[in-house]
């Protein structure tokens, strides 16, 4: 009889599961701009009846095993709930372009996994002796609460998602930064072996020494090396700024989200993004080129591309009119450190060319 109540638990849990899949693809659509745009408030309400219908599923198997009337009932219950979750979600992604439609899936997708990882364990548990699997019961009703609860930090606007994106891209600057701050010169005197114990900052920074920190991977940095270098980490430091007040800028433009939710503002937004993203990417093929022997040509490239990104994000934020007085002076420093950048780099190619051009005179 155990066996046959397990089979019909099953075929219930099945049904329920391939409907609310179905359901679930509801959220790789984009919906009409036309429907009424559900509150993400709404749809954490709901989630916290999820978290109380998960709370039921623990409660059932405090004790005796549940009679199967009870799980089904349980299940039901528990799957239509899942269901209004999934539909007030998807309403909720009116207007919302790529980065925001990407983390209400995400915060969506973790609550409807947890669930059905619950709700397949209670079944699984029917008619088991397995002290260990209804003991798993408890921790899995656990996850669904955090899948729930996480739903509180999922960004409600496309600027909120945006901003928050943005903020990656800077905390992976800031690693390269600290990594370009670790590389040191080359040294045969014990003056210079004292020097290669401070990392290079910087200019107008502080200088720390982490001795935690392996410095071996850019020992042989040369004099000229080292000048271009510390430009180039004056670099990183400018776009970071930059970076921080792009985001200070756009989330001031959060009214005029609320008033104009159209395409064409979602889509400049998430062109902004792109931008951003793609600054991100020349840091980090600048910090590549720093190690010795460094590539100058990748450099100047990364450079001109800096140089150009930064051209069409001023020219992207002035036509939305967010663009602030911290922001322009934030592009002008880094604009003037890619300057600088450029002319170390020029500096550096023409003393490469001198040993090149007495080998030319020795050989002719």
């Amino acid at each position: 009889m155990g066996k046959a109540a397990r089979e019909q638990l099953s075929r219930t849990l099945n049904e329920h599961l391939n409907t609310t899949h179905e359901t679930f693809q509801l959220l790789d659509q984009t919906p009409a701009s036309s429907l009424d745009k559900v509150s993400w408030n709404e749809v954490i309400k709901i989630g916290e009846q999820v978290s109380k219908q998960a709370t039921l599923v623990g409660m059932l198997w405090t004790g005796e095993t549940p009679e199967v009337k009870a799980l089904e009932e349980n299940m039901a219950t528990y799957f239509n709930t899942l269901q209004g979750f999934l539909l007030l979600a998807h309403g909720s992604s009116v207007g919302a372009g790529p980065t925001l439609l990407s983390s209400i899936h995400a915060s969506v997708k973790q609550v409807v996994d947890c669930s059905f990882m619950l709700l397949k364990e209670s079944v699984s548990a029917y008619g088991s002796r397995s002290k260990d699997q209804k003991l798993s019961i408890p921790q899995l009703v656990g996850t669904v609460w955090d899948a729930c609860s996480a739903l509180k930090k999922t960004p409600a606007t496309n600027i909120t998602a945006i901003g928050r994106a943005m903020t990656q891209v800077a905390v992976s600057m800031k690693d390269v930064l600290r990594e370009m701050e670790e590389l040191k010169p080359a040294s045969s005197d014990p003056v210079d072996e004292a020097l290669d114990e401070t990392s290079i900052q910087p200019e107008g920074e502080p200088h720390e020494s982490d001795d935690s920190c392996g410095g071996d991977l850019g020992n042989d940095l040369s004099p000229e090396e080292i000048k271009i270098a510390q430009v180039a980490i004056n670099v990183v430091s400018g776009t970071v700024a930059v970076i921080k007040e792009l985001i200070r800028s756009i989330t001031g433009l959060l009214k005029q989200e609320n008033s104009d939710n159209s395409s064409d503002f979602v889509n400049s937004l998430e062109g902004l993004l792109k931008l951003c993203q793609g600054i991100g990417q020349q840091i980090d093929e600048l910090g590549a080129c720093l190690y010795p022997p460094q590539e100058v040509p990748a450099m100047k490239a990364a450079s001109e591309k800096m140089s150009s990104i930064l051209d069409e994000m001023q020219v992207e934020l002035e036509n939305h009119k967010g663009s602030s007085e911290a922001f322009l002076k934030a592009c002008t420093d880094l604009r003037n450190w890619l300057r600088q950048l450029e002319s170390e780099l020029v500096c550096s190619s023409a003393t490469d060319l001198v040993p090149q051009m007495e080998k030319l005179l020795l050989s002719s």
